[in-house]
């Protein structure tokens, strides 16, 4: 069984916004897990939910088979990390992680062992002396954690805490937050709305759109086998072909044409990275026979150069398509109208349906 389970979750407001539609996640111990999503889609919604802060419409949520919905928020021993730093600026390091014990009633001796565990943990041992103001944001936003911590509370929530900092030390201190995580073995929930810290920190990601779960799986399946449209464009970048007659005879070479034809209204994709530009003469390196990998020729229409990759840009017969090229060489030979031809595996084509739900492409045939 699961150590956090939410089923069913529903949460309108006012009657006629829905927040949350029938949202179901699981949580095992010890793990890492996203909730991943555009602005409004439900995700801190939920998150509040499972803290106590809103109650839900509908649908219950348990922790260790105890249903949370009948525990008031202050007795739920939830620690909660929030986006903005939350300390007090009058309070020192160690007054300030010490703040929820408090009215936990724990003992004198006890406040001065966990403290400093705490601080310890989040690398705030010499500090402890020190008042907010005179520290960084990503060491106020360390105090947070430590307090949240400190209770040794049987879950962790953190609402988008790094927003608020700039994109370097966002990097440095999401590792430092999963390091700690990882010591300190609590389960924890996650929100964000930036793929690419889900895809770097997590066990498992929860994508959310519109209040409902589009997908949940590791970071991999999530990035590398999207299961709906919204995932394969929120997570990440992708090209989406034109469809017409080249589609049809690109998709044709790829063993596809069948499935094609039996979807008519569906919409074929491929990850940037995925294509591989032939050098040389157009077939002179395929690297399958037909039904596993085709050609694709077009133009270059743009070159970006930014530094351990560049994005190439090509006008083809199926739209405006998106090359990645990791280790970049000169770029002379990608000047515009330069003729560019790219490999295309079966494997990494992507074909949804009209309801947005992935096709199963299955293998060559």
């Amino acid at each position: 069984m699961s150590y956090l389970t939410v089923t069913n979750a529903t949460k309108v407001f006012g009657g006629t916004v829905v927040a949350l539609a029938d949202a179901s996640i699981s949580v095992e111990p010890s793990e890492f897990f996203t909730l991943l999503g555009p602005s409004g889609c439900g995700k801190t919604t939920l998150l509040r939910s499972i803290a106590g802060f809103h109650d839900l419409t509908s649908g219950e949520i348990s922790i260790n088979g105890k249903d949370l919905r009948k525990v008031p928020p202050h007795k739920r021993d939830i620690g909660m990390v929030f986006q903005d730093y939350a300390v007090f600026p009058h309070l020192n390091v160690f007054d300030n992680v010490a703040f929820g014990l408090k009215p936990r009633k724990v003992p004198a001796a006890e406040v001065k062992k966990r403290v400093p565990e705490a601080l310890e943990a989040v690398r705030l041992e010499a500090l402890a002396e020190r008042l907010p103001s005179a520290m960084s944001g990503g060491q106020q936003q360390r105090i947070g954690l430590a307090r949240a911590m400190v209770i040794n509370p049987q879950l962790l929530l953190m609402d988008e805490p790094l927003s608020n900092l700039d994109a370097k030390l966002r990097v440095e201190l999401r590792e430092e937050i999963r390091e700690i995580q990882k010591k300190v073995g609590i389960a924890t929930i996650y929100v964000t709305h930036d793929q690419e810290e889900a895809l770097a920190i997590s066990d498992r990601i929860c994508v959310m759109s519109d209040g409902h779960v589009e997908q949940i799986g590791t970071p991999e399946q999530i990035y590398g086998d999207p299961q709906t449209r919204f995932v394969a464009n929120f997570v990440g970048t992708i090209n989406t072909m034109q469809p017409g007659a080249a589609l049809d005879g690109l998709l044709g070479q790829l063993g596809l044409g069948d499935l094609a034809a039996a979807n008519a209204d569906a919409s074929w994709s491929v990850r940037p990275e995925s294509l591989q530009i032939i050098q040389g003469n157009p077939g002179a390196d395929a690297k399958a026979a037909a039904g596993t990998n085709a050609e694709l020729n077009g133009a270059v229409s743009k070159y970006t150069y930014i530094g351990r990759e560049s994005h190439l840009q090509l006008s083809t017969d199926v739209g405006e398509i998106v090359v990645h090229i990791a280790n970049p060489g000169p770029s002379s030979k990608y000047t515009p109208g330069a003729p560019i031809t790219v490999n295309i595996e079966r494997q990494s084509v992507f074909g949804f349906a009209a309801t947005g739900d992935r096709i199963n492409t299955g293998p060559a045939k």
